[in-house]
């Protein structure tokens, strides 16, 4: 009867095992669905809408195959949208029975202009979208480049597309496709097999009892016939049949062997059910409830933030590289790739200055990590601001800086850049993922506006204690005010040693023709970034004397002189971010940040 189990057993954990494993292969169907579409039209670029990728639920795999280097990028569906306004396009949708379809999009934007003046026609800004190269814009979130054929495992919400093209001149990719993986799980395919080993086990036990029955079954017995009587051995015999195998011996022989040849049957069995992937197993702990995470209350109506965290810090690299690279090679029109206004203005005068002075040093280097702050707008079109705060822990100090993007075609330049005070206090800023509002210069809501600090500040800088503006700042963590009088007085004390009979110098700060950059803050203040210009005015008093620069090589090299009977000006660019409060707020307008470079040097008409 024993044997008759195991047989059960071992016919039971077959069938078992063989449906475990039927429901893994032949009966599990395929694993992900595909949709794609082959495009006729000769355009460089396709846009794959945010709708087809999310079509199907779960991650999405892009496939494009082409000839060539083929690029893909993905981004908000409004920015890439923004970058194809002024270009002719295909759009991969979806049609009502889920299959892909296409459209050719025309062009609705003016073509962003070209930088050659001389060819700045209409005509020529409408080839030049037609073969823009997309590779390195700063509005998209990640790139992929491959050759001959792209693959790209994505995840991306409704509200993103991804933007195919070749080199932005040549036609993009005729086949596209989209894969999505299917939801085929077996979660009874392991306990099956499991089974299936575990009854294969117990087959085994079964047939090895009853093996060892029937050999006990065999055995001398007490009660029986009576045996005959036992004759002498011939010794000569038993020499000659020592050769001879035994029947019992050989029992044993084939009992061994049949346990040997179990013993894989159960090490395969165990080997099937280690190789079944979680989704071969039922859930039986239920699904795990996700923790609440404190929530971020957005303002109704506040639009997406500009940039990412991870964006910033990539067009911040893009930008610390650039500048690093200019500044190598003194080179302006790459300089002005990534730098503008009051930036690119004083980088141009280093430029100048160290081409003509020897040991003359390079500006600071924009710091590019680690990245401390970000603080995007919260702003659809453009342009666009980010502010961002970066540690040196090699000198251990903090730079803070506003970044602009004019259009969706160009890229983000540094348009301010100062040092944190040593014991600056920033006030409370939004997440980078909720972003903020750009207030406008003119706004009334701050206790001062955007538009009106520079001229406030540059009132304090020359009236001091008697500024009618005054009032408003806050003295007390102003290191900036101070250093500036300081050395105002130093170099004045040290030109009326020689110079007080035959000349005059004098000192005039006013607002700088860069437009104020403001961000809010959580307490409906504002940072505000200005520009400011010093201008130093040395000219005789005497009509026989003569402004020399013999001590003055900076100024000597800027204006292409060594004396003026008229005299010079030198002008000095500040950058200065303060932190403005909200109307009806008690604080005072506090400095954040300073910077300080020559700017320009003249001769007096």
């Amino acid at each position: 009867m024993r044997f008759v189990w195991a047989v059960l057993a071992f016919v039971l954990a077959a069938a078992m095992i063989g449906a475990g494993i039927a429901q893994r292969t032949v009966f599990q169907g395929p694993k992900t669905q595909t949709e794609s579409v082959s495009l006729s039209q000769d355009t460089p670029y396709v846009l794959v809408d945010g709708s087809v990728l999310n079509s199907l639920p779960g991650a999405q795999t892009l496939r494009a195959e082409g000839s060539g280097t083929i690029f893909a990028a993905y981004g908000r569906t409004a920015d890439v949208k923004a970058w194809l306004s002024d270009a002719e396009y295909v759009q991969v949708g979806v049609g009502e029975n889920g299959a892909l379809t296409t459209s050719e999009v025309q062009p609705t934007a003016t073509p962003a202009p070209t930088t050659d003046d001389t060819t700045d026609t209409t005509a020529t800004d409408a080839a030049a979208a037609a073969t823009r190269d997309p590779i390195g814009s700063d509005l998209w979130l990640d790139e992929f480049q491959q050759d001959d054929e792209l693959v790209a495992p994505l995840q991306l919400p409704s509200d993103m597309s991804v933007l195919i093209a070749g080199d932005g001149t040549s036609p993009a990719p005729a086949d596209i496709s989209v894969s999505w993986p299917i939801g085929n799980a077996t979660p009874w395919a392991g306990p099956l097999i499991a089974g299936g080993a575990l009854l294969m086990a117990v087959g085994v036990f079964l047939y090895i009892l009853g093996i060892r029955h029937v050999r006990r079954s065999k055995g001398p017995r007490r009660k029986g016939l009576p045996l005959p009587v036992t004759e002498p051995i011939d010794l000569a015999t038993a020499e000659a049949d020592k050769g001879v195998i035994s029947s019992s011996a050989s029992r044993r022989s084939l009992g061994r062997g049949r346990r040997t040849m179990l013993v894989p049957l159960v090490a395969v069995s165990a080997l099937l059910v280690t190789g079944c992937s979680a989704d071969a197993w039922p859930t039986l702990g239920g699904t795990a409830t996700p923790t609440p995470s404190a929530s971020v209350i957005v303002p109704e109506g506040q639009q997406s933030p500009a940039v990412t965290e991870a964006q910033a810090e990539r067009i911040l690299a893009r930008v610390a590289d650039t500048v690093a690279e200019a500044d190598a090679a003194s080179d302006q029109a790459l300089a002005s790739t990534r730098l503008d206004g009051a930036m690119l203005a004083e980088r141009t005068t280093n430029y100048t200055l160290r081409s003509s002075i020897a040991d003359y040093a390079a500006l600071p280097a924009v710091q590019a990590k680690p990245l401390r702050i970000v603080l995007p707008v919260a702003y659809d079109a453009w342009p666009r601001t980010v502010m961002t705060v970066v540690d040196d822990q090699a000198d251990k100090v903090s730079s803070i800086m506003m970044l602009t993007q004019a259009d969706p075609w160009s890229a983000f330049k540094l348009t301010y850049m100062a040092n944190l005070e040593a014991s600056t206090e920033l006030p409370e800023l939004a997440a980078p993922y909720v972003g903020a509002p750009q207030v406008p210069p003119g706004s009334d809501f701050l206790t001062l506006a955007p538009d009106k600090v520079a001229a406030a500040y540059a009132d304090i800088l020359n009236n001091g204690d008697a500024s009618t503006s005054l009032s408003l700042f806050d003295a007390d963590s102003d290191s900036f005010r101070t250093g500036v009088a300081a050395d105002r007085q130093k170099r004045l004390d040290e030109f009326n040693q020689t110079a007080a009979d035959t000349g005059s110098l004098t000192f005039e700060s006013s607002a700088g023709s860069q437009p104020p950059l403001a961000l809010a803050t959580l307490e409906s203040g504002a940072i505000v970034a200005v520009n400011i210009n010093e201008t130093d005015t040395v000219k005789p008093t005497n009509a026989d004397a003569v402004i020399k620069l013999t001590n003055n090589p900076t100024v000597k090299a800027l204006v292409g002189a060594e004396q003026s009977a008229t005299g010079f000006t030198t002008t000095y660019s500040d950058q200065l971010f303060f932190y403005v409060p909200g109307q009806g707020s008690t604080e005072k307008i506090r400095l954040l940040g300073a910077s300080s470079h020559i700017l320009d040097a003249k001769v007096i008409p």
